[in-house]
């Protein structure tokens, strides 16, 4: 899964991606922001975060190592 940390309507990434790892725990997780730093992030298990803007080369490289 890859979301923005902000998202409309209520459920921000962090809880999404809290529900994700809870529900399904095998699902991979990507979360990035533009206006959140990474020592304001609590990552779930395994989960990988990205500031904007992210080089897509590392998103890239994030899903690779994701899928193996």
């Amino acid at each position: 899964m890859f979301t923005d940390i902000d998202m409309p309507w209520g459920m921000d990434g962090m809880r999404l991606a809290a529900c994700i790892r809870e529900r399904w725990p095998p699902i991979e997780i990507i979360l990035t922001s533009g206006h959140h730093a990474i020592e304001n992030v609590v990552l779930p298990a395994r989960g990988v975060f990205f500031a904007k803007p992210y080089r897509p080369g590392d998103i890239v490289a994030a899903l690779h190592r994701m899928a193996r």
